[in-house]
């Protein structure tokens, strides 16, 4: 199960620094404040996702960016909350608005990756907005893995690609897909989230 943003602490900034300077210019002084402001920008993917605060400089981000720039924050506030790599089973269910791409593929769900972050053995969403109340929480990873915010891009693509393949195998090929396919049907739900 997820928590919200609720669930992190209200810490003030002890140290400093580029990215905890970014938030303080924000008015935002302490770990709660920055999750709630991160939480609140829309979903949308960044030019550079490799830019510590590309976040804050465009006003979007998805989960991974988004997290990347709190476990970045919690490093140099010398808090024990981790970036965690996890593989759920994406449906209309638990994401609302890829349900239509997924049906006209002929799919119920699709594996796909979600950064979070994970503290005193908490998972913690800091982007699914809190009035999503439509939607399903995501109750279960079938893989998670602790990673470092410069693993959000390359290293998350090709670990999201390797689970697809053997789902593809498990699944008995899904009709001939590559995974390949699979990634386009991906990216078109994905592109369904944006709009």
């Amino acid at each position: 199960m997820m928590d919200s943003r609720e669930a992190l602490d209200p810490i003030s900034f002890r140290s400093n620094g580029a990215v905890t300077s970014a938030f303080s210019q924000l008015g935002k002084r302490d770990f709660r404040s920055a999750g709630q402001y991160i939480q609140a920008l829309p979903y949308g993917r960044n030019s550079n996702p490799g830019d510590p605060l590309i976040v804050l400089k465009e006003n979007r981000g998805t989960c991974s960016t988004k997290h990347a720039l709190l476990r970045r924050l919690a490093i140099k506030q010398n808090l024990d909350i981790a970036l965690v790599l996890g593989i759920y089973e994406m449906s209309e269910q638990n994401t609302p608005g890829v349900g239509a791409v997924l049906a006209k593929y002929g799919l119920a769900i699709l594996p796909e990756a979600h950064c979070y972050l994970r503290m005193g053995g908490k998972r913690i969403d800091g982007t699914r907005p809190a009035h999503r109340g439509l939607a399903e929480p995501i109750a279960d990873f079938l893989h998670e893995e602790e990673i470092d915010p410069t693993q959000i891009t390359n290293y998350k693509t090709e670990i999201h690609k390797q689970y697809l393949s053997r789902w593809i195998t498990d699944n008995g090929g899904l009709d001939g897909r590559s995974t390949e396919d699979i990634w386009k049907i991906r990216e078109e739900c994905i592109a369904s989230l944006s709009r």
